[in-house]
């Protein structure tokens, strides 16, 4: 797979490995291990959304898995990625919501997590199923970031960096496979590796390295100051920023933090970032431990999640001029949640290799 923060060609390569894996997709399997035996099911939430301004839809969200199950749900909220990685993976939950790369590292400690579903594209289906990595600077500062009249990331080099975890799809591994990829081949980066770009200092590629812990603490690193350029997710902050000029998703796009905005940016209104860099993801998916479900609520949780009841939800499903903080926002009015296999997150895998 070619490491390119270019937008168009890595688009053209997901889409189609997408549709290859769709054709693969199967249902979740039970384990023939031994099950969980008590009424709850246990949800892990990332830190991007664990804040309370997302309570109501995390608990939309139980309520159907509740009324399909016939189980108590529980929500176990975490400040740091790793908690919930390890989480889904040694049964402490049973569920999950994580990026393709937390998936990975999961199913990579206990191939018994396995994916059930992720939201479609605009499409409705897999071909488009993608968000956006970002690399955003603050605005003013853009026209450092330019070769010509096109953006260009040589600049990075020496600055204060933000990412969100090493373990973040969008907010570490593709935009650092990206710039390993765009600046080794350049004589005096040519052995740097993605390992170089976590701790800054004297002779690193970075002045300073900092994580966000989440997509908006990355975003926050950069609108306090603290990073000069900080890469953040489009999906994680939407409840936060608006677009203000430009297209969105484009390099060249400013975003302007609500004045209404809630923790973290809460303090922030008004404050401006522009894109120089944007890359397509694998969208993120619900997993499941197969070993601590029974195979009957593995499909009954897969049943209701892709179900028009949970479509229909608008607190699951947000529709376009709401204001309601949700997890998915509609948008085409055909975006749902879709099955998924294993193989669909294959090119995230091969960013590592």
């Amino acid at each position: 797979m070619k490491k390119a923060l270019t937008k168009s060609g890595l688009l053209v390569f997901l889409s189609a490995l997408i549709i290859f894996a769709a054709g693969c997709s199967s249902k979740t399997e039970g384990s023939a291990s031994e099950k969980k035996g008590n009424d709850t099911i246990t949800i892990a939430w990332l830190p991007n959304e664990s804040g309370q301004d997302l309570e109501e839809a995390r608990t939309e969200i139980g309520k159907e898995i509740e009324a399909a199950t016939g189980k108590k749900v529980k929500h176990k909220t975490t400040t740091d990625y790793i908690v919930a990685i390890e989480a889904i993976a040694n049964g402490n939950a049973d569920m999950a919501f994580l990026g393709a790369q937390g998936y990975i590292e999961a199913h990579n400690k206990n191939n018994k997590v396995l994916p059930v579903v992720v939201p479609s594209g605009e499409s409705g289906t897999l071909t488009d199923a993608v968000y956006y990595s970002w690399l955003a600077v603050n605005k003013g500062d853009a026209n450092e970031y330019k070769n010509g009249d096109k953006f260009s990331i040589d600049k990075i080099a020496g600055k204060k960096f933000s990412f969100v975890s090493t373990s973040s799809t969008s907010g570490f591994k593709v935009p650092s496979a990206g710039i390993v990829d765009y600046f080794s081949k350049k004589s005096n980066y040519k052995d740097l590796k993605a390992e170089d770009l976590q701790e800054g200092g004297k002779n690193k590629f970075f002045s300073e390295v900092l994580f966000g812990g989440s997509h908006q603490g990355s975003a926050v690193n950069l609108l306090t100051g603290k990073a000069d350029v900080a890469a953040f997710c489009d999906t994680c902050v939407a409840n936060y920023v608006k677009l203000s000029s430009g297209e969105a998703n484009t390099p060249g796009a400013v975003y302007q933090v609500k004045q209404d905005a809630a923790e973290p940016f809460n303090t922030l209104p008004g404050k401006e970032f522009e894109l120089i860099s944007v890359t397509p993801v694998l969208n993120s998916p619900f997993v499941v431990n197969t070993k601590t479900l029974s195979a009957d609520d593995q499909k009954k949780i897969h049943d209701v999640l892709i179900s028009d009841k949970v479509t229909q939800n608008e607190k699951i499903f947000v529709p376009a001029d709401s204001k309601f903080s949700g997890l998915f926002k509609m948008k085409s009015g055909k975006e749902h949640l879709v099955e998924v296999d294993d193989k669909f997150f294959d090119p995230i895998r091969k960013l590592s290799k």
